[in-house]
């Protein structure tokens, strides 16, 4: 992780649009041995999740540390990714490096994350706790943004963002998604909603902005 000074926070821009990049590391999948199904999985999730404006950056590449640090640099400072979701590369295998490449590029670790998502991958299956993903911060004068690390497998990836429901349809356990408006707020970065139905994001109620009228 970067050695830098915490830069100061930058200003909150309600009215920009949420940026999101999506990437698929998978050797396999990025030389064309089979389709990719994590970004796919992530841009429709998104799609039935988010209520306000937001785009996609889409790349799949290699299991290469290299590359990904290169990618994860250019979504965060080259096209100004507010968030960016990582999938594959994060168990115990020698190819797996994802969470290194996350956090050589990374100003400050959100160990919360990593917590959470193991918890809840815990209540599906026992591997789980083989998973090392991580989430971090990378920060600069003018822009911030969250990097999350996510499983390979695509009901793994709903399972983790959404988090676990009872029989009664109430959350037994939450997922990580719930958490990430707030904290791109906190960032300065846009105002996000998303359908209570698919996943309620938590905020006080202090930061919770009015519903314009008319």
């Amino acid at each position: 992780m970067n050695a830098t000074s915490t830069p100061a926070p930058t200003p909150a821009r309600p009215e920009a649009p949420l940026v999101v990049g999506l990437v698929s590391i998978s050797d396999r999948a990025s030389g064309g041995v089979y389709a990719d199904q994590g970004v796919p999985e992530l841009r429709a999730w998104l799609q039935r999740v988010l209520t306000t404006p937001w785009r996609a950056v889409e790349r799949l590449i290699p299991d290469d540390r290299a590359r990904i640090e290169a990618t994860l640099v250019e979504l965060v400072d080259a096209e100004r990714c507010d968030l960016v979701l990582t999938t594959g590369g994060t168990g115990p295998a020698r190819r797996d490096v994802t969470p290194e490449a996350t956090l050589a590029v990374a100003t400050r670790e959100m160990p919360g994350f990593g917590e959470q998502m193991r918890r809840v991958s815990m209540e599906f299956v026992p591997t789980a706790i083989l998973s090392r993903q991580v989430a971090v911060l990378r920060e600069s004068a003018d822009h911030a943004a969250l990097i999350v690390n996510l499983p390979g497998q695509p009901r793994a990836i709903v399972e983790t963002l959404e988090g676990l429901r009872g029989p009664d349809g109430k959350v037994r356990v939450a997922g990580v998604f719930a958490a990430i408006p707030y904290c791109l707020q906190l960032m300065g970065g846009p105002y996000v909603e998303t359908d209570p139905a698919q996943v309620a994001s938590f905020r006080p109620k202090s930061a919770i902005r009015p519903v314009p009228q008319g």
